[in-house]
């Protein structure tokens, strides 16, 4: 601080394109102007959801007024490959056909019409074979992505066996699309010497530019990814996007004209993969008073027909399945089926939503049969000292915040008065009943896999004062970059106005990770910070000369150097430094230390740090058309030492939202062909304005700094969406307040208004 002035870090801020956004300023990659002599491309797609290619003609489609390439699988220069991980996913298909709608050719055009109309020439030749659709057929045709990984502690049968409640079920979660403002869109620019630089909307541009790499033969120095910024991504950008930008790099290299492959959302509904959808059966035990005692669970995903990021999904739904609760003898079995479906690919959560959903569903049924109080059983579940601190993959529990959480929000959101009046208004009701609960969260941040846990940065600083910042991480809509400001301005104690933050590009910072994994702020924080102490430190001793004052009593703040009294401005510092010959940039890097995990012994540690919240949630449920309203919601949730408030509440709110979405009113419909019906907004439904609770309060954890983590803070991305399972507890609870006491309710997620009342009636039956 220097004369009142306070650092933006920790501080309300607006987000750095607000203004932008909403007076259309703001330019995505779609709204670049098209550069003289583009060209469009449209994907041809296959016509079954599996089958044998026998060929393809583009005969006819050549001819189309307006059309200048079909290109298909023998066009592709290099390796015809686009999985992320394991390359099962040809860009083009050549031999077989995995799902409906699989792109078998790509027609480059002048125009949309005259792309679609030689699309509409192009005739895909296919031999027709059996496809498996759902888990249930994968299980029974034994259709796998990869062999099941287990975590095991204990001995859970017998622990099973002497249990004085047991009982087995199923568990199912559905699928739920990202449903960005903007959708899929690559533009690729030939430039000289063989390269190419692409504008595109993704959260991973390293993995696009490695993956235009291998499709075109090429080395990556060819190729420049730059990201302007997105208008949404969820996850859904991380690895799918490189298809698009290989389809627009490949058409441009044939064609030597600038290409866009821009998706409209019928389309990207249609062909891009969902958050994963689970089907888990376990065996469960308690005691008597309600402690967890063990759990035999095995989770499927649906991993759609090649493994993009499915393994790792499935790894971390196997991670969260104990969510804040110590499970003494567990068996957890993940194993992600092969289905005709277009990938499944990360999405918010990444597998966490689906483990904890699990969990938590469990004790909802056991409350629902014991009669026992949800908020108690949950209370006393929950981690606590050793021996009753080690996760089922043996990673120690020694920052559990959730019995503070759970104390605060019970107080703060008065929820035993509030409970007494739900009650009072279902005895009171004959058509019509409310459900209250309380549900927590704790989840695990770090990617899984060690070695993306890092991230570098690149500043840049004038000699005027002012400065560019440039690092690996993508701004979606998220505000990372407005956080990465307020470091770069509290650490060189510049004015945020004096700094711009750059497109995220491939030339200027290497070898990132995807902007995922709720860890954008933990990893590019840290390199941001590193960038700027070597440049601050780079320019201290010109302040102190300056100054005529000690070079360790110089501080640096509100755009001026400061000491025993004195002040320059910081320009007249970047000036001198300047004429001195000393270096005004200087590149960041990070790495998360302590990240392990031994896969096929089932231990390790694979997080940094947990995040912890909390939600309670009100709703009220018509019994005649299963049609509900959230009432109230208090959220208490940890994000450590917030680096901006604004920035994280936002997070928060949406973050709840986009999980009751997914849990309520999203639901995906494919017909017997493989086909999505529910492709565009008039048959899938997403949260809208009228289903935000009436009442809905966002409180963050107070005195809450997180050790070894950037400025104290703690990752907000995804944590927030499971604080949403309070919404199906309460949903439950007002479903059951229909029956008889005893009775479990029999309630699949998504909760639709059909599902409702469907249990509905199953509750009041005799």
């Amino acid at each position: 601080m220097a004369d009142g002035y306070v650092t933006p870090l920790h501080q309300p801020l607006l987000h750095e394109s607000g203004l932008k956004h909403v007076t259309g300023e703001a330019k995505y990659v779609d709204d670049f102007p098209a550069p003289p002599g583009m060209l469009v491309a449209q994907v041809v797609g296959a016509p079954v959801a599996r089958g044998r290619l026998r060929g393809v003609d583009s005969s006819e489609a050549r001819q189309v007024p307006g059309v200048h390439a079909v290109l298909t699988a023998r066009d592709v220069p290099g390796d015809n490959q686009v999985g992320p991980v394991i390359h099962d996913e040809e860009l083009l298909a050549s031999a077989e056909i995995h799902f409906l709608g699989q792109a078998v050719a790509l027609v480059v055009g002048e125009s949309y019409e005259a792309c679609r109309a030689g699309a509409a020439k192009v005739k895909v030749d296919v031999e027709p074979l059996p496809a498996v659709l759902t888990i249930e057929e994968a299980i029974a045709q034994d259709s796998w992505l990869a062999d099941p990984h287990t975590l095991l502690r204990g001995d859970p049968d017998a622990a099973l066996a002497r249990a004085a409640v047991r009982f087995q079920g199923e568990v199912v979660t559905g699928g739920q699309d990202h449903f960005y403002l903007e959708t899929h869109c690559t533009l690729a620019l030939p430039e000289e010497g063989d390269s190419l630089k692409l504008y595109c909307s993704t959260q991973h541009p390293s993995e696009v530019q490695a993956i235009v790499a291998h499709v075109l033969h090429w080395h990556r120095h060819q190729i420049v990814v730059e990201v302007p910024r997105m208008g949404g991504g969820f996850g859904g950008k991380e690895t799918q996007s490189a298809n698009y930008a290989a389809f627009a790099s490949l058409a441009a290299l044939k064609t030597g004209r600038p290409v866009k492959v821009w998706l409209n959302r019928d389309q990207d509904m249609l062909w891009t993969g969902k958050r994963h959808p689970f089907l888990t059966r376990f065996d469960v035990g308690f005691s008597a008073d309600g402690t967890l005692l063990a759990l035999d669970a095995q989770l499927y995903s649906n991993g759609g027909f090649s493994n993009d990021l499915t393994r790792a999904i499935t790894d971390r739904a196997l991670f969260h399945s104990d969510n804040g609760y110590f499970l003494p003898d567990v068996r957890l079995v993940g194993r992600p089926a092969r289905t005709n479906l277009p990938s499944n690919t990360a999405f918010r959560g990444f597998g966490g939503p689906q483990g904890m959903a699990v969990i938590e569903d469990i004790i909802s049924r056991f409350c629902e049969r014991t009669g026992l109080d949800p908020v108690e059983v949950r209370r006393r579940n929950f981690y606590g000292a050793a021996p009753r601190n080690l996760t089922p993959y043996h990673q120690v529990v020694d920052d559990n915040r959730l019995p503070r959480i759970f104390d605060e929000l019970l107080a703060s959101s008065d929820y035993a008065r509030r409970s007494a009046e739900v009650a009072a208004f279902n005895q009171g009701q004959v058509h019509a009943r409310r459900g209250l609960a309380l549900t927590p969260v704790k989840f695990g941040i770090s990617f899984t896999t060690s070695f993306l846990n890092q991230a570098g940065a690149l500043l840049v600083v004038y000699a005027d004062g002012s400065a560019q910042l440039n690092h690996g991480g993508t701004e979606m809509g998220q505000g990372l970059h407005t956080k990465m400001l307020a470091i770069c301005a509290h650490e060189l104690g510049l004015r945020p106005s004096r700094i711009r933050a750059m497109n995220t590009a491939t030339d200027k910072v290497p070898n990132t990770s995807a902007t995922a994994a709720s860890s954008g702020s933990d990893l590019n924080g840290q390199a941001v910070k590193q960038a700027c102490e070597v440049v601050r430190e780079r320019l201290r001793p010109i302040a102190a000369g300056l100054l005529d004052a000690p070079a360790d009593e110089v501080r640096f703040a509100d755009g001026r150097a400061l000491a025993q009294g004195r002040e320059v401005p910081l320009e007249q510092v970047t000036q001198a430094a300047y004429f001195a010959q000393v270096s005004l940039s200087a590149t960041g890097y990070y790495r998360t230390p302590d990240i392990s995990y031994d896969k096929a012994k089932g231990r390790g540690k694979p997080f940094h740090y947990f995040a912890y919240g909390a939600a309670v949630s009100e709703v009220e449920l018509s019994g005649l058309t299963g049609e509900w309203r959230l009432r109230r919601v208090d959220i208490l949730h940890d994000v450590g030492r917030s680096l901006a408030p604004t920035i994280d509440r936002g997070q928060v709110e949406g973050g709840f939202i986009q999980g009751m979405g997914w849990l309520t009113n999203e639901e995906l419909r494919f017909d017997e062909r493989g086909w999505l019906r529910t492709h565009s907004p008039d048959t899938y439904k997403i949260p809208a304005l009228g289903d935000a609770p009436e009442d809905f309060r966002v409180t963050l954890l107070a005195d809450a700094a997180q050790h070894d983590v950037i400025h104290g803070s703690k990752a907000v991305g995804e944590p927030p969406l499971m604080l949403a399972l309070s919404v199906v507890a309460a949903l439950r609870a007002a479903v059951a307040a229909f029956g008889p006491p005893g009775r479990e309710v029999k309630l699949p997620m998504p909760c639709t208004p059909e599902a409702l009342l469907f249990a509905v009636e199953a509750q009041r039956a005799p």
